[in-house]
């Protein structure tokens, strides 16, 4: 959708504010609501509109991210034929917001086990209480934390077929949970990623989304949620990359050399080193959006989605950091400054690292689909 480039000014003007603060994106999130942004759509769109949103405000974009993965997750789904999820697009259009519940410490099995214990919960007859699963673990990097009214969460149930993985969805309302204030984060500051602490929070049956075994596997839901997520988590680091090129240009455009009173724009080092930040980033367009144009079309990589999803996101993140860093040398001393822009910029591309799937996964992928999977 085309954003009010008045509305994007706006919230570009909060950031800074937010970030010294510490402080949840409240203003924007309520502009955007007003302004249809949540609503499902597309999801090369959707791709195309956080990269726009990042360039102003990277982490309101990161923090809507979150609500537009689960979305997209319940649209491509449905594009496939699988309403499971289609009380996600309902309570999206009712205005809900979604937020996701499935990082946990120390779990680098992501979504292939959880550390989160789920239980079968049967009441008794007549007790008025739903049947469904109850959630005991610690959730982190819980984004959207002050605001979220859908909770997306996941947990291993020991069950009589074998473990197996319980997928469902919270609400703000269900007793068990409790969201901690503990997000004092260097960059990002304002999505207040807050840890969330699950003690016996009851998922009923009919907000249950899927029950998965334990280890990968190529269920549509799984894949629904990596190429929504990473696509849309390297879109919103893109955009970051594009403002900083932006700061760095007009940094060097506006400042002279006092040796030879030429404009910094004609230093031939720092003309190399943005042309080079530029070559980089130009890559990201087509490698996001061709795939994001891909998951739409429903076309069909097979096993290779994983390789082509999971490096995507990687290129962005890896990229978004090394121009950042371009952009700063290029910009000068100015740009360290706490209150600079692109001092910000610097501590906000530093998370791309920390979101999965991370570095060292990326090259597990690529080198198991290149050499088959390692020996015993």
């Amino acid at each position: 959708m085309e954003l009010d480039p008045e509305l994007l000014r706006r919230i570009r003007a909060r950031a800074a504010g937010y970030d010294r603060a510490n402080a949840f994106f409240d203003e924007d999130l309520a502009e955007l609501r007003a302004a249809g942004y949540l609503r499902v759509r597309p999801l090369l769109e959707t791709a195309r509109d956080q990269r726009r949103l990042a360039a102003h405000a990277p982490a309101t974009a990161l923090g809507i991210n979150m609500h537009l993965v689960w979305v997209g997750v319940a649209r491509t789904l449905r594009d496939r034929g699988d309403r499971s999820l289609d009380g996600v697009l309902r309570d999206a259009e009712a205005g809900e917001l979604f937020a996701f519940g499935l990082s946990e410490p120390g779990n680098d099995l992501v979504l292939w086990d959880s550390a989160t214990v789920a239980e079968r919960v049967d009441p008794s007859p007549g007790s008025g209480a739903a049947s469904g699963w109850a959630f005991r673990g610690t959730k982190v990097f819980t984004s959207l934390a002050p605001a979220w009214t859908r909770l997306g969460v996941f947990g291993r149930a020991e069950t009589p077929d074998g473990p197996r993985l319980v997928h469902g969805f919270l609400t703000r309302e269900d007793p068990g949970v409790t969201t901690l204030d503990d997000w004092d984060a260097l960059g990002m500051r304002a999505t207040q990623s807050r840890t969330t602490v699950l003690d016996g929070a009851v998922v009923p049956d009919e907000r249950v989304s899927r029950i998965l075994p334990v280890g990968p596997n190529a269920d549509p839901f799984v894949f629904a949620v990596f190429a929504n997520f990473l696509l849309l988590i390297g879109s919103v680091y893109a955009g970051i990359a594009d403002r900083a090129l932006e700061l760095a240009v007009e940094a060097v455009q506006g400042r002279r050399s006092r040796a030879t009173g030429r404009s910094y724009a004609q230093d031939r080092d720092l003309r190399w080193r943005l042309a080079d930040a530029a070559l980089a980033l130009d890559a990201l367009a087509p490698d996001l959006e061709s795939l994001a144009a891909d998951v739409d079309a429903l076309a069909d990589r097979g096993a290779a989605w994983f390789r082509l999803l999971t490096g995507a996101k990687h290129r962005a993140t890896e990229t978004a950091r090394v121009v950042v860093d371009h952009a700063l040398r290029a910009a000068g001393g100015a740009g360290y400054r706490g209150s600079a822009e692109l001092s910000r910029l610097q501590r906000d591309v530093l998370a791309g690292v920390f979101h999965p799937s991370d570095t060292e996964s990326v090259h597990a992928t690529v080198a198991a689909s290149l050499l088959g999977p390692l020996e015993p």
